[in-house]
């Protein structure tokens, strides 16, 4: 696999915000983010086997793992059978991804946080994707400005997700203004800002 980090931190988003964590950071995207805050994990990376990224994680043994990116959907048949031998120890795991690519296969094993793309990203999601989320999944909309609220309100009210819904500002964004949108609208949904950025840590 190739893989651009592994590294403990507290989770700074979604539904497990605040928890101790391991990151495994998969390399590689298929999109370029206008607000990307991990550039580096786009391309390049080390590969890594499966054994040699067990034996890191077994030696910290977390009960909680996220796999983000990059997208790490784009390693599926190696991400498969990562989630399956964290899955088989009864670890914990979150999957982060883009919405670009169907993540079906990979629900038995992980919850999956669908970071639907707004107009300042650059970038678009497939909406299609957002019928397969299931109860224990979230959905995560990025926005920069009120136009990026327009967008994430009209998916909400178009679309049936049946799951948490989180509206996270870029980092620096006047967060008084989506706190006001959101507001304003009833959206049914959690503004969240990024912990970890708060804090100071990875």
């Amino acid at each position: 696999m190739k893989i651009t980090e592994i590294f403990r931190s507290l989770q700074g988003e979604g539904k497990n915000q605040g928890k101790p964590c391991l990151f495994i950071r998969l390399a590689g995207c298929n999109l370029n983010c206008r607000w990307c805050d991990t550039p580096g994990s786009q391309s390049g990376g080390v590969t890594m086997s499966l054994d040699t990224i067990l034996e890191q994680v077994w030696r910290i043994n977390p009960p909680y793992v996220c796999i983000t990116g990059g997208e790490p959907l784009l390693q599926g048949e190696e991400l498969e059978r990562l989630l399956d031998s964290l899955h088989k120890r009864g670890t914990i795991i979150d999957i982060e991804t883009n919405g670009t690519i169907d993540f079906s296969r990979f629900q038995p094993f992980a919850s999956v946080c669908m970071d639907v793309k707004c107009p300042f990203s650059g970038e678009q999601s497939d909406l299609s994707l957002l019928e397969k989320l299931r109860p224990e999944d979230t959905v995560k909309f990025v926005v920069k400005d009120e136009t990026d609220c327009q967008y994430a309100q009209g998916i909400i009210r178009t679309h049936r997700i049946p799951c948490e819904i989180f509206i996270s500002p870029v980092c620096g964004t006047d967060y008084k203004v989506i706190s006001e949108f959101i507001l304003k609208n009833n959206l049914p949904a959690r503004m969240q800002v990024q912990l970890h950025k708060v804090i100071g840590v990875k």
